[in-house]
Order: structure tokens, then C-alpha cells, then sequence
């Protein structure tokens, strides 16, 4: 098995970086001392009942961010909230005074999946951009309704599905975008865990499943990778004997043209996050990630590639903390630095195939 030598002219590029940033001598280096700091990004949040609400504390901790306060208008949520990290000492105010804070550029909506819509129309009415966590709620109208308005108003809506900066994803797209992989004719993903009997009870309010709560973040890099699906047909199953109506084991296939996609998430299996896995089979060459949060890619490939070698090698990551670079992305596409790499079309697409997928509606 061949070692990929991109690691080494990663180390070996930040090296040299890290040289001519501490010459004093250089253009560089005098243009970083003699830059103005950036003014802070003014943000808020709404909501702390989503599962990922405490992703917080990454805008806390950056250096593009000023907190300015959290909402939560469930006493008994605010009140647990109050004494965890990524939400103490924080100003707690009502929905109406946060998006009234001067200045007041974005807002984190971070409430039960439920309300996650309503609340992003309200933040995109009154102006702000959105980070929207996952998924965009049950109603595809609304959600193309919110996306339209916020593109009207040159506001960003970005959601919250976890893999987009995964460093192994990344290297994919960069794959993708110099085709290397030739034509792609299949991706199959696995996206499961191990759902508490309490969590269950929570899930299966929502009719579809844990390919609604879970499955998403997958279907999101599928569409990433083979566009919007001509064909969703979905086979929702229930496994376990709990005392609940989850779905708990889904399957998806998603039907193109000139390839076809699977995606798997189940609520049951052990040590699930393990084996969670991204796989693009294209006519020159395999990209294999897995596992997904803490990432390695086995890349199987029929030439030599600016680096990378014919045949089968592995490539490693640093370790990759969640929602860090999602923020930075944010903060520079705000300041109008660069354009999203997520549109409304991706985010729309993405939505009506996770609906599908789940066995939903799409006229809701």
C-alpha cells in the first residue's frame, strides 16, 4: 500500500508559509502588520433545544465573531443552558430585543427542528443572514419561500449539515472539480448510530425517520457530488422491538441518469459512527472516506494525479473539529470575500431529495 506524498507538500507548504509570515524582510509579512484588524461580526442565536446548539462556542472562541445574545423561550431549556460552557455569561433576551441588537449582522437558528423554518423567516425578514441547522423542517414550499427571500436581499442562509468542510470532502470536490475521477456511475453512503430509547420517543415524532434527523448530512454530499436525483424511492423499515414508530433503518436510492446512489442510516447499529462512509466510483479512479468525523481517505486511482499515484493509496487528516470552518466561511462571505459554494438551487435540491428519502411529501 502506497503513502500518499501530498501529507509531506502539505507540511512542507505550511512550513514555508510559517518562514516568510515571521521574515520581517518580506512584502508579506509588512502587509499582515499594516492591515487593519477586521471590524467583528455581530451574531446571535435562537434557540438551544437542537442537538447541535452548542456549536455556539465555536463563534464564541473566533476571532470574526461577537456574540452579542441567545434566545430560548422555553424557561426549563434556558434555564439548563444557562450553566453549560457554550452558553454562560451570555445576555438572554427575547426573540424581538436579539434581532433589534444594533448592529446585528446573523443570527444561529438552533431551535427543535419544528420551529427551525418559522424562526429563519422571521431572521430573513428582519434583514439578518442565517445558519439554519439541519434538516430545513418539513415544508419544501417554505423553505424555497425563505430561500428566495434571503437571495433577494443578498442575505446568506447556510445549514448546518456537518461534512461540507470535512477536510476529506474538501479533498474530494478538489478531485471532482480537476476530474480525475473520470465519469462518476456511483456514490454509496452509510450515515448510522446507536438512538437511546429516549431519543427514540423524540425522533418519531417527525415521520421520517432517521434518514430525516440523521441521513441528511449524506444526502446533502450526494447532491454535492451527482446533482438533483431524477428518481427518490425510498424503503423505510423499523427493525428493533422498542416500544416506539421510528423508522430506524432506511434506505435510499437516488436514480440519474448515468449513475445511481445509495444512502443507508439506521437508528441500531453499534459503534455505527465507525463505519460511516462516503464512496465516489468514477471511471478513473475510487474516493473512499470513512470514517466520516474523524476522516481518512483510501483513494484508488488509474494514472498518476499532481501527486498521487496510480493505484491505491491512503491519506490521513488532521483532526477535524466540527462547525470551525463552516464559521469562517461564513464570516468571509459575509464580508463579501468570496461567493457561497452552496446555493439556494444546492440547498433546494437537497431538501426535496431528503424529503423523498424519507418517504415524505414535497408539495407540504
Amino acid at each position: 500500500m502506497r503513502s500518499s506524498r501530498r501529507q509531506f507538500a502539505q507540511a512542507t507548504l505550511g512550513a514555508t508559509a510559517l518562514t516568510l509570515l515571521s521574515n520581517p524582510l518580506t512584502s508579506h509579512s509588512r502587509a499582515a502588520v499594516n492591515a487593519p484588524p477586521k471590524i467583528k461580526i455581530k451574531i446571535g442565536q435562537i434557540g438551544v433545544a437542537h442537538a447541535h446548539a452548542n456549536k455556539l462556542a465555536v463563534y464564541r472562541n473566533s476571532s470574526d465573531y461577537e456574540v452579542v445574545g441567545i434566545c430560548e423561550p422555553d424557561e426549563q431549556l434556558r434555564k439548563r443552558a444557562e450553566t453549560q460552557e457554550p452558553f454562560k455569561d451570555l445576555p438572554w433576551m427575547t426573540q424581538e430585543e436579539l434581532l433589534n441588537v444594533p448592529g446585528l449582522q446573523a443570527v444561529l437558528v438552533e431551535t427543535e427542528v419544528s420551529r427551525l423554518l418559522d424562526v429563519a423567516e422571521v431572521c430573513v425578514s428582519a434583514g439578518k443572514h442565517v445558519h439554519v441547522d439541519k434538516p430545513a423542517g418539513e415544508s419544501l414550499p417554505q423553505f424555497a419561500k425563505i430561500l428566495d427571500s434571503a437571495a433577494k436581499q443578498k442575505l446568506l442562509l447556510q445549514m448546518g449539515y456537518m461534512y461540507r468542510y470535512n477536510p476529506g470532502v474538501v479533498l474530494l470536490r478538489e478531485f471532482l472539480k480537476n476530474g480525475w475521477l473520470g465519469d462518476i456511475f456511483e456514490v454509496h453512503t452509510v450515515m448510522s448510530k446507536v438512538v437511546d430509547p429516549a431519543s427514540r420517543r423524540e425522533l418519531a415524532e417527525y415521520p421520517g425517520g432517521i434518514m430525516f434527523e440523521l441521513g441528511c448530512h449524506i444526502i446533502d454530499q450526494v447532491i454535492g457530488v451527482l446533482g438533483k436525483p431524477e428518481h427518490v424511492r425510498a424503503f423505510p423499515r423499523r427493525t428493533s422491538g422498542h416500544d416506539d414508530s421510528l423508522m430506524d433503518n432506511m434506505l435510499a436510492v437516488f436514480e440519474y441518469e448515468r449513475a445511481t446512489a445509495t444512502v443507508r442510516s439506521s437508528a441500531v447499529e453499534i459503534d455505527g459512527g465507525s463505519r460511516r462512509h462516503f464512496v465516489v466510483c468514477g471511471t478513473e479512479g475510487t474516493f473512499h472516506i470513512q470514517p466520516l468525523d474523524n476522516p481518512t481517505a483510501r483513494i484508488t486511482l488509474s494514472k498518476d494525479r499532481d501527486g498521487y499515484t496510480r493505484g491505491t493509496q491512503d491519506v490521513t487528516f488532521p483532526k477535524y473539529v466540527r462547525y470551525v470552518d463552516d464559521a469562517a466561511d461564513m464570516a468571509r462571505i459575509i464580508r463579501g470575500e468570496k461567493p457561497s459554494d452552496f446555493g439556494p438551487d444546492h440547498d433546494l435540491a437537497v431538501q426535496s431529495s431528503l424529503l423523498l428519502a424519507s418517504g415524505l411529501e414535497t408539495d407540504k
